[in-house]
């Protein structure tokens, strides 16, 4: 294991509120080797790359390069490409996928109303297996590569039809990592087994929180809130909870977050933001800092369901 992964784990760094924040997520095919910024640095066309990042800028969309597990060798892409694009919002997420012949045809996309949850359309609705998609690019953290390619390729060679490989899914330090769609979860220090039980229970519509980041869905305090909810209280339904936070004005680097079960639970917590000491790299190209923390320090119930 490489640095900044092993480092992480020894400080028993929580995963809990490290998800990447996106309401959305546009997923573009790209065979062949990535750069550390492989929108604008791989086979994938530069201006186009750059085009779709300033349009999709504040609208809650992420894009990312997905490619099948195993070697890829360094030759453009022919044919035409898979994308999909995916809402992360809970009881409202979607898969849409196409095959496109020239990936231009993106700029055309409404990034605000997706990001709102409207796809307008796009291509079809996705009714197979949940996307794995697990971060291997080693030209941006060597950690993704050499632990992120293997478990890629065991989950593939498993069976599983949806597994692609990433460009990009942030805190490469819990690596290997995977976000699986359409619920938008991510989760981190996967081993093979811990990845096949989550992309089964992914299957049937469950969570398994033990492993989790958050959901991208959220902001990290509400995604560390959410999380503190379904391992204090055993819930495991990937679409039961929502969250609502706010920042507390006489505290800085504190929220109130507000968990609602779908069967009328309400909770409280209480969360509180520091920076993590001592300092550990974040990844394995960087110095060492104190990343953020999201830390549960109060959680109530306010309600329970009606019996």
């Amino acid at each position: 294991m490489s640095i900044c992964a092993r480092v992480s784990e020894e400080l028993a760094e929580p995963l809990a509120g490290s998800a990447p924040r996106a309401a959305a997520w546009l997923l573009i095919e790209q065979s062949g080797p990535w750069g550390a910024r492989a929108l604008t640095e791989s086979h994938f066309h530069p201006e186009l790359g750059r085009e779709l990042q300033e349009l999709t800028r504040g609208t809650g969309v992420e894009i990312a390069l997905i490619r099948r597990p195993g070697k890829h060798a360094d030759r453009p892409p022919t044919g035409e490409r898979a994308v999909y694009l995916a809402h992360t919002a809970p009881g409202r997420s979607w898969i849409r996928t196409a095959h496109l012949a020239d990936p231009h045809v993106l700029r055309d996309l409404d990034f605000a109303a997706i990001g709102a949850g409207d796809h307008g359309d796009f291509g079809t609705a996705h009714d197979g297996d949940p996307l794995a998609l697990v971060c291997t690019n080693g030209r941006r953290d060597r950690c993704c590569a050499l632990l992120g390619r293997p478990l890629a390729s065991e989950l593939a060679a498993a069976g599983h039809a949806q597994v692609w490989e990433v460009t990009h899914l942030g805190g490469h330090r819990f690596a290997p990592t995977m976000l699986v769609l359409p619920f938008g979860f991510t989760y981190g220090r996967l081993t093979p087994p811990d990845a096949k039980e989550i992309l089964e229970a992914t299957h049937h519509g469950r969570v398994v929180p033990e492993f989790c980041r958050g959901r991208s869905f959220w902001d990290r305090p509400g995604q560390a809130a959410e999380l503190a909810v379904r391992q204090n209280y055993a819930i495991d339904d990937a679409d039961a909870l929502t969250v609502v936070q706010t920042p507390d004005p006489d505290a800085p680097d504190t929220w109130t977050v507000q968990v609602r079960h779908s069967d009328g639970r309400i909770w409280q917590a209480g969360i509180h933001r520091s920076a993590a000491t001592p300092a550990r790299p974040e990844s394995c190209l960087k110095a060492p800092t104190t990343p953020d923390r999201y830390d549960v320090v109060s959680l109530t119930p306010v309600t329970t369901a009606a019996t």
